[in-house]
């Protein structure tokens, strides 16, 4: 073999070695930033499903609050009638 085809070997030695090289780092760093944002997706599911059991709490505090307040009326009404 001459110098030129020995060089050209290395040189597609070379570049087959920096290209796969190149793709797997930019898997490896794809598939990282895939899991965070995969975490995230998850942190903020579990905000949206307590911010759902906070209300339905709410709607249900209101609502005792609602009969409390109508028995404080009914008791206001019948202290004032004495």
């Amino acid at each position: 073999m001459d110098g030129t085809t020995i060089s050209a070997l290395f040189a597609l030695i070379g570049t087959l070695t920096g290209t796969f090289g190149g793709i797997l780092t930019s898997t490896k760093l794809t598939n990282y930033r895939i899991e965070q944002l995969e975490k995230r997706v998850e942190a903020h599911n579990n905000l949206a499903s307590e911010v759902i059991i906070l209300r339905d709490n709410d709607k249900f505090l209101e609502s005792k609050i609602d009969g409390i307040a109508k028995r404080l009326d009914g008791l206001e009404k019948r202290g004032g009638d004495k």
